[in-house]
């Protein structure tokens, strides 16, 4: 009988544990709209309104950047992840552009770049500047 009761508490605590590690593994930026096609990871991404959602994951730095620089996101419909993509994370002191102070707005803005060759999404949350860049497709 206690052994009963110890195994179901064991298990009530794992199933806590494992469904907190999957809400903190994944943090919502926010929602952006893409009104055009584009290429995230290198595969085609269809126009649309998506969540935008970081993950745990960081890529591997390049030399002299930190292992938190680029972050791994996902761009989600209809709870269904549709695509992978990577966010430069800055530190708002290192963030170009600023003042270095608190956000203004941590909303998502999404950019067109360098002659209408790539967008950019950025947006700002703890304290961090993310910048998500993905191409325009051909």
């Amino acid at each position: 009988m206690v052994r009963n009761i110890i195994v179901r508490v064991a298990i009530i605590l794992i199933v806590a544990v494992v469904a907190t590690a999957a809400y903190a593994a994944s943090v919502t930026l926010g929602t952006v709209s893409i009104t055009q096609p584009v290429l995230a990871n290198g595969q085609p991404f269809p126009p649309g309104t998506y969540d935008v959602r970081l993950t745990d994951e960081y890529l591997p730095p390049n030399p002299g950047q930190s292992p938190e620089g680029e972050q791994v996101v996902e761009f989600v419909k209809d709870g269904m992840v549709v695509a992978r993509g990577a966010a430069e994370v800055l530190p708002m002191s290192d963030a170009v552009g600023t003042s270095g102070g608190a956000a203004a707005s941590s909303k998502l803005r999404v950019e067109k770049l360098k002659g209408d060759e790539f967008i950019r999404i950025s947006t700002v949350r703890d304290g961090k500047r993310y910048l998500i860049y993905l191409p325009i497709a051909p």
